[in-house]
């Protein structure tokens, strides 16, 4: 008599098929620089990043996580997008007193998203508002990343500009969750518990992929922007 072994939850699943993908993107990670010089996260992790690359980079992320904002108060009462409609998580004052500080109180007239922004979010504008796997897809890789990788940006800005967990570095200090080991916890076992698919799960890690490639197109992108020294 043979069993069949239970399957793999969908959580661990979805971590094992983005890893190699995530370890691309993952400035946590060092690797060796390019040849004309370190990736703006790079530059960021090793304190030679310019204020106005990171305002530039900051400036960015607001668009797409304005945008995932949206998506999550459309999803909020679905039995299964909207478990993952956690306010605590939502980045809105976040930006506005970072850039605030970085750029002045009419910042909103003052930015603009660049190209591979713009192309990002036509993506989450076309799959955030009409299919719940896609908006959990992006709000996973965005968020979990924010909570994990993201202290290690959060300690370098930090030190890099001296903005003590303050305006500047709001992004990534997450006060309503103290625990963020338990809160990634509960997260993925919501994952675990959407119900999805095989067809789905493999349609969600997809659109996962392609995430993390719209983000590393916008990190190219300032890259080659960017300031080579502070």
């Amino acid at each position: 008599m043979t069993t069949e072994a239970p399957p793999t939850p969908f959580s661990v699943a979805l971590r094992k098929a983005t890893w190699a993908r995530h370890e691309g993107i993952d400035a946590t990670k060092k690797t060796e620089p390019e040849p004309e010089g370190p990736s703006i996260l790079g530059a960021l992790l090793d304190g030679e990043l310019h204020l106005d690359d990171y305002t530039a980079l900051h400036s960015q992320q607001y668009f797409v996580y304005r945008l995932l904002d949206e998506a999550t108060e459309h999803w909020r009462d679905h039995p299964v997008a909207g478990r993952f409609c956690y306010p605590e998580l939502s980045r809105a004052q976040a930006f506005d007193a970072d850039l605030s500080l970085l750029i002045g109180p009419n910042w909103r007239e003052e930015i603009a998203p660049i190209a591979s922004t713009r192309t990002y979010l036509n993506r989450l504008q076309e799959i955030c508002f009409d299919w719940p796997g896609g908006f959990i897809a992006h709000h996973y890789t965005r968020y979990l990343g924010d909570l994990s990788g993201g202290q290690a940006f959060r300690a370098a800005i930090n030190n890099t500009y001296g903005f003590n967990d303050g305006p500047g570095v709001s992004f990534y200090v997450f006060d309503e969750i103290p625990k963020p080991a338990e809160f990634k916890d509960g997260y993925r076992a919501q994952l675990d518990a959407a119900g999805f698919d095989g067809d789905e799960r493999d349609r969600v890690i997809a659109e996962v992929l392609d995430a993390y490639d719209y983000n590393s197109n916008v990190l190219g992108e300032l890259t080659g922007m960017m300031r080579r020294s502070v």
